[in-house]
């Protein structure tokens, strides 16, 4: 009750100072950001859309650790750490003199809350699993916690460095979904949906502060309007271009800076191997011997992406190239849908989100799985309507998605993620590779567990997706890469 008190007594100071200083002049630095998926909303601990953590993640939200552009764990609101010999005791030393954007105070409490909140029953954080692993979470004092899992976890400080980690408190959880309250370097102003959402730079952040003093994210999913949008100077860049086919405009002119890089993103056609006929191992064969990546790279994204045989990013040390597990074959295709019971072929939906390699992909795949026999309905679909019909409720026969989040392949072992995919084999081995911490064992289950989804053919792996920034060539500080979900905008800023 004490540290309630406090905390209100806090707000209520932080309340006043801002009223005081709400008079300031208009910003002398902003930028306007495109994005091509407008979020859900804006709780990172509470959904699966990689648009909230576009928007929030490192900006708005921070977590013990936080990921830099690298794919390095770096500290963030723990400032060090120290490891028990046994691997299972963490011990973090919080930074001091926090508030989150409200002016409560942060302290060990809210990383106990934050973590009790994520693997609790009643949890929705999308990486539920990333929690499962912990025994306990309690304060040493105000300023240190100690977190007990069961077993040694060899991705234990990345993980918690992600988006579905950050930290949030006790007297704003509940409405972070709509108005986000953290730690960030970024304080949120408003939301207009449909639209935008707008950040300001937070005067109070105790770590390097932004350059920039605004920030707004401007939601444009058609490649057309997104291109205008750049060459209207509406906005300042897109992290993502969602108009691959104009890069080459941007890139030849001195007025842009065209950023190639890599991504986590997956990009499948997802299968529902829980509904039939897709639960039949020849249906998915056929499926995946129909396919021609390169024709769906050229054509949807215009040669940007790297051509995948398993859910496992090419730039990755443990990636295997299973490219060949099935080579295009369309006489091969169709004798394996005859064997599955279907010599005339068969129908089914495929239901499309917003993204180009989705919209545009979905009309190549459409056309290649025609040529053995499968007609497939298109139908575009909103991303709220996504969420809820294709990854919520599994009403789907077939979709098209970048699965972004890193070394996600552990998905695959969840009986109930939307893909319906269970194989107890594979649950074994991602069990054994959680818990692993020698890098030449991770290699070789990882390995194994790739085999075993090319094999089975449990989705239809398309290509890595390339990450093709847009932006004014006056700014710098951008990521080239996306090693996780999110706009990192604390070193971005304007030069001359």
């Amino acid at each position: 009750m004490a540290r309630i008190i406090e905390k209100l007594i806090k707000k209520s100071l932080f309340a006043a100072a801002i009223i005081g200083v709400s008079s300031m002049s208009a910003f002398a630095s902003e930028i306007r950001v495109g994005l091509v998926l407008e979020p859900p909303h804006l709780d990172p601990t509470a959904g699966a859309a990689a648009a909230i953590d576009e928007v929030v993640y490192a900006n708005v939200f921070e977590g013990l650790t936080r990921i830099d552009q690298t794919g390095a764990v770096q500290p963030s609101l723990a400032t060090s750490w120290t490891i028990s010999d046994d691997g299972l005791t963490y011990t973090f030393q919080l930074k001091e003199g926090v508030s989150f954007h409200d002016g409560t105070g942060f302290d060990a409490e809210d990383v106990i809350f934050t973590f009790e909140r994520a693997r609790a029953d009643d949890s929705t954080n999308a990486q539920k699993g990333i929690f499962a692993p912990i025994n306990s979470v309690k304060a040493i004092d105000p300023q240190a916690v100690e977190i007990q899992i069961a077993q040694p976890q060899g991705d234990f400080l990345f993980n918690i460095g992600r988006g579905d980690a950050v930290i949030v408190a006790p007297e704003s959880a509940e409405m972070n979904q709509s108005s986000p309250i953290g730690t960030g370097p970024f304080k949120f102003v408003q939301w207009d949906q449909g639209s935008r959402v707008i950040l300001e730079r937070n005067p109070e952040y105790t770590g390097t502060p932004a350059h920039l003093d605004k920030a707004t994210f401007v939601f444009i999913s058609d490649p057309n309007a997104a291109q205008n949008a750049m060459l209207a100077g509406e906005i300042d860049g897109f992290s993502n271009f969602p108009a691959p086919e104009s890069l080459a405009i941007f890139d030849a002119d001195p007025r842009y800076n065209v950023l190639q890089g890599s991504t986590e993103g997956e990009t499948i056609i997802s299968i529902n191997n829980g509904k039939a006929p897709f639960n039949n191992l020849k249906v998915r064969q056929a499926i995946a011997h129909a396919l021609d990546r390169k024709a769906i790279i050229d054509g949807a994204m215009f040669g940007f992406g790297t051509p995948i045989g398993t859910h496992f990013a090419p730039h990755h040390p443990y990636y295997v190239d299973l490219l060949g597990t099935y080579p295009r074959d369309i006489e091969k295709a169709k004798a394996l849908l005859a064997e599955a019971g279907y010599p005339n072929g068969l129908k089914a939906a495929f239901k499309l989100p917003p993204p180009t390699y989705s919209r545009r992909g979905g009309q190549i795949i459409a056309a290649q799985l025609r040529e053995i026999g499968i007609e497939l309905e298109l139908i575009n679909v909103e991303w709220g309507q996504w969420l809820e019909d294709v990854f919520k409720t599994k009403n789907y026969d077939l979709s098209i998605v970048s699965h972004v989040e890193p070394f996600d392949i552990g998905i695959y072992a969840n009986p109930d993620y939307y893909f319906q995919y269970d194989n107890v084999i594979f649950q074994a081995i991602i069990e054994k590779l959680n818990v692993t911490a020698d890098e030449a064992k991770r290699e070789q289950l990882a390995k194994a567990a790739q085999r075993i989804l090319s094999e089975e053919a449990v989705n239809g792996f398309l290509f890595q997706l390339a990450k093709t920034g847009v932006w004014d060539a006056k700014l710098e500080g951008m990521w080239p890469n996306s090693p996780v979900e999110g706009n990192d905008l604390t070193a971005v800023r304007w030069v001359n």
